[in-house]
């Protein structure tokens, strides 16, 4: 299999505009991935599958990562204007001096997707790692879906979908997976607060209860409606 750089340079060639960049990993595997433009990664993804050297035909992994906001401090150096007694004598002098800045650099969440290739028989090799990120972790957090290049991403996209709130554009059939449908917020993610009262879930008995209630309602009401007739009218001959 050919290292990510030659991966890249293949990508650069077949796909005008491709905007890859080769993420590195320090780590001790050194398993290092392709960050994929979301606006060409359904080309690009089209191009690794189908190429005839590549042939990564198997999606085997889609999982999501929540990178929240970071603060970053970072020392700089700045003049100052500073009043300084020198024999006696008030000076003003000019200094450089070290401040720390603090910015904050937005977070945004991610897909990332391990790839193979059975023609190749490179499945005892190392997975070829593509990564796709959101704007932000808000409101712009939609990413195409590669279900239509590798359909085993379809159910793996529905996991990301409902686990970390990333929206695939293109899917064909985004719905939660795990979690219900009235069901707020996205588990996986850093900041997820988990709920005092669990009993909130709803379960396959609730349905069962609400059309229980429902017919205990009605046949009481049919039931009071009975005796009356029964009865006949107040103060009748």
């Amino acid at each position: 299999m050919k290292t990510v750089e030659e991966i890249k340079a293949a990508i650069e060639a077949a796909v005008p505009g491709a905007g890859v960049e080769v993420v590195l990993n320090p780590g001790a595997s050194g398993q290092h991935s392709l960050r994929l433009a979301p606006e060409t990664a359904t080309a690009v993804a089209t191009f690794l599958r189908d190429d005839a050297e590549l042939a990564l035909d198997f999606l085997s992994n889609v999982t999501g990562v929540d990178w929240p906001d970071k603060e970053i401090a970072e020392k700089v150096k700045v003049k100052r204007t500073v009043t300084k007694t020198v024999d006696g004598v008030e000076q003003t002098v000019e200094e450089t001096v070290d401040e720390t800045r603090r910015r904050v650099e937005p977070g945004y969440l991610e897909a990332v997707y391990h790839l193979f290739s059975v023609e190749k028989k490179s499945a005892a090799a190392e997975p070829v790692v593509l990564r796709m990120r959101t704007v932000n972790r808000s409101d712009q957090v939609e990413l195409p879906s590669l279900t239509p290049i590798w359909r085993s991403a379809e159910f793996q996209e529905r996991e990301v979908f409902d686990l970390f709130g990333i929206v695939f554009t293109g899917h064909p059939d985004l719905r939660r997976l795990l979690m219900w449908d009235g069901f707020k917020d996205h588990p996986m993610r850093r900041d997820y607060v988990e709920p005092d009262d669990f009993e909130y879930e709803p379960t396959a008995h609730d349905a069962v209860l609400a059309r229980a209630a429902a017919q205990q309602a009605a046949s009481k009401a049919a039931s009071q409606a009975e005796s009356l007739a029964q009865e006949g009218p107040v103060g009748g001959q």
